[in-house]
């Protein structure tokens, strides 16, 4: 499993092996979370910001969100006080939306033990658990990594796959239809690609939906019948939830990297609004 409840992580807390990391960020105030972190968190975590930590912030795309090397990415994990033999627990108060892409970095690059808290930060505040606003003394370490990211296409590879392999959107309904664009160059999605909003892997409660309702709605989307799944987002974030609900339902996918701000930039983006995933090379 990759996901851990409140209950078991707080019996875990005193591990010297566990490290836990604070990812809450928000697209309308990216600062926000770490605002968060600075008046209250859980005991020993560690704030890790999407946008300096968990992409290239100087680099020019793909996308909003391009990420960082494998390399950069090691010494931002030494940098947190982890290292290879260390379980990974991940929060945020988005329902595992920015979590899930750390828990999916450290899956990439073969960490051993990665976890998402089910619910994060709501979920530890519901039950009474203790919070603290004390920053956590961490020792550096070394983490060693190198090589490329497992499970990232980029947009010609995805241009390759349409008409071939399941494309899915993790962005809100509306956005993929095309209604309500306020980030990125274009409104709409990618030819072929289904709607698949990542918030509908939740429970009205927040938490993940179980494997068996995962299962069925992954495979009502059509992941049994291609070979390949891809999975988009408006930057490479939210789309990492979905890759976690597929792993959680025994399914495996692949991460546009770029995503929606990437394909809607490029000059060979084809663009599809409304409700229906539209064909392959429109007109």
């Amino acid at each position: 499993m990759a996901l851990i409840t409140a209950g078991e992580l707080a019996k875990r807390l005193s591990d010297p092996l566990v490290v836990v990391c604070d990812v809450r960020w928000y697209l309308a105030d990216p600062e926000q979370g770490r605002m968060e972190y600075q008046g209250a968190h859980l005991p020993g975590a560690r704030f890790v910001d999407l946008d300096t930590d968990l992409s290239d912030a100087d680099a020019e795309g793909p996308g909003r969100h391009p990420l960082p090397t494998v390399e950069a990415f090691a010494r931002t994990l030494g940098r947190l006080g982890i290292g290879p033999d260390h379980t990974v627990v991940a929060y945020d108060s988005s329902g595992g939306a920015i979590a899930s892409r750390l828990w999916w970095m450290l899956q990439s690059i073969g960490h051993g033990s990665a976890f998402v808290l089910d619910g994060g930060f709501p979920a530890w505040e519901q039950a009474g658990l203790p919070l603290t606003a004390e920053i956590p003394p961490v020792s550096s370490l070394d983490y060693p990594a190198s090589g490329k990211w497992r499970g990232v296409v980029s947009g010609e590879q995805v241009l390759s796959l349409l008409g071939r392999g399941l494309i899915l959107d993790a962005r809100s309904e509306d956005r993929y239809r095309g209604e309500n664009e306020t980030i990125d160059p274009q409104a709409g999605h990618i030819p072929t690609a289904r709607s698949a909003f990542f918030g509908k892997n939740l429970s009205p409660e927040g938490r993940f939906l179980s494997a068996n309702d995962l299962g069925r709605r992954f495979r009502e989307l059509g992941v049994e019948d291609h070979e390949t799944t891809v999975t988009y987002c408006g930057s490479g974030v939210t789309a990492c939830h979905n890759l976690l609900a597929m792993h959680l339902a025994g399914y495996w996918g692949l991460l546009y990297e770029g995503s929606w701000s990437d394909w809607s930039s490029r000059t060979d983006g084809l663009v599809v609004t409304g409700p229906h995933p539209g064909e392959a090379l429109p007109h």
